[in-house]
Parts: C-alpha cells; structure tokens; sequence
C-alpha cells in the first residue's frame, strides 16, 4: 500500500510527523506537507504566484503553498506514482460541521478524492496535541479497515474522523455520523497597528448550534471517534422542484 500524506499544520507539526510514525510500518508513505501552518485555506489553489519544493532532514518534502498544492503538485507530476490512499493530518483541532468548508486539512484530502483516489482527513477534537499517540494509533487502525474492506474499492471515497484526546484504552468506537452545524461566528478583532491603522482578525468559531445525537459533535462529545463520509456535490438536489416552477415562472411567455 502507497500513502500520500499531508496535512495544513506544517511539516514539522506534532501531527503529521505522529502520522508518519504511525503509518510508515504497514505501508510506503510519502509526507508532502506545506511549509507553514496553513489552516482554513480550504481548497485553495496557488495560482499568481510560483511554488517551491523543498525537502526536509527528515526525509519530509515541503511546499512553499496550500494543502491542496501540496497534493495537487503530488499527483500531476511530483510523484512518479499514483498513491492507493491519501491521509491528512492529524489536524491540531477538530474539523466538525461547517468547519469542514474551511478546512484545509479537509480540503487536502478533497484534492486527493477529485483526482480519484479515496482519501481521509483526521483531527483531534481538542487543540494542544494531548494524547496524540493515542490518536494516531487509533487513525493507523482505521486506515488498515478502510482499505481492507473490499466494498469500498469501487469508486474513490472522501471521509472526515475526528479523534477524541483521550487515551487509547478511553477512546470510544467509531461511529458514522452527518455533520452538525455551528453558530457564526465571534465578532471581528480589531487593532491599531504601529502606524495608525486599524488591523481585522478573524473571530473564533461559533459554538455548536445542531449537537443532535446523529453529530459529530455529539458523538465525539460522548469521547467516540466521528466518521463522517463526505461528497463534493453542493447542489441542493431537494430544493430543485421549487427552483425549477420559480425560474419558469420568471422566463418570458412564448
């Protein structure tokens, strides 16, 4: 088995490099990672700017860029191979409900599964790295059951786990979950820079606003491990009907 990693933490982030310790024995792994942190850049490609490649005493590589670059790069002419699976992170935070639009963890697992190649993304539900060998442990079981199960060979698939901070023998079971959703978030953080303007920062995330038991916050709230299968799709295939009769109604009348 080849497995591409990579993360948007940073090549030298406790999680990715927990990651590779964990997966390097059961499969030839590969760790493309960004060179800084990275967070909630989502899908985001680099396009006005040119991108370096550079490779790290540890034998890691790290790209001047996104996670998406990081895997995009990877499979349209870095690698001489197309990997079996593409894993990401373990992520310094959880990646639950609307957090996975942002997410760059998320986001470079999604460039791995729109090139056709299952992919998986895993965080941590709490930031600060605790219990992080349990978690990658528990992320090394989930790869050798995912890609042992035969069923899902058919078509590329894209899933989201999110790993309680507990230890290893305090690790709930693995139970499929849908994403909840969050409140908006905080208000912008305002500053006054050396020279007298005002600088924006991004507020925190909002709280949890559907924690229903079928979430992913509820779920990891109850210290079990999340697994959320996840689609690219954005069409709203239920509110097509209503769309339909309102834009007839809107086009001229033959």
């Amino acid at each position: 088995m080849r497995i591409l990693i990579s993360n948007d933490d940073g090549y030298q982030a406790p999680g990715i490099i927990a990651l590779y310790q964990a997966l390097k024995d059961i499969a030839q792994v590969e760790v493309i990672a960004p060179e800084h942190n990275n967070s909630a850049k989502s899908n985001a490609l680099t396009l006005q700017s040119p991108i370096y490649i550079r490779h790290a005493e540890n034998g890691f590589t790290y790209v001047t860029g996104t996670p998406a670059d990081c895997v995009h790069i990877a499979l349209t002419g870095l690698l001489n191979y197309k990997p079996d699976l593409i894993v990401s992170g373990i992520n310094n935070g959880a990646n639950m409900g609307d957090d996975t639009i942002y997410s760059g963890t998320v986001g470079a697992a999604m460039e791995g599964y729109l090139m056709g190649i299952p992919a998986i993304a895993f965080s941590q539900v709490e930031r600060g790295w605790t219990h992080l060998d349990a978690a990658a442990e528990r992320a090394k079981e989930l790869v050798l059951a995912l890609m042992a199960d035969v069923s899902l060979n058919e078509a590329p698939w894209l899933v989201n786990v999110n790993i309680p901070n507990l230890p290893k023998e305090k690790i709930g079971a693995n139970q499929l979950c849908r994403l909840g959703r969050r409140h908006p978030a905080q208000q912008v953080i305002t500053q006054q820079s050396p020279r007298g303007e005002t600088m924006y920062w991004i507020g925190s995330a909002g709280a949890a606003k559907d924690e229903a038991h079928d979430t992913d916050f509820y779920v990891t709230s109850q210290g079990h491990v999340s697994i959320t299968p996840l689609q690219v799709d954005l069409t709203d295939h239920e509110a097509l009907p209503f769309w339909r009769t309102a834009i007839d109604n809107w086009n001229p009348q033959a």
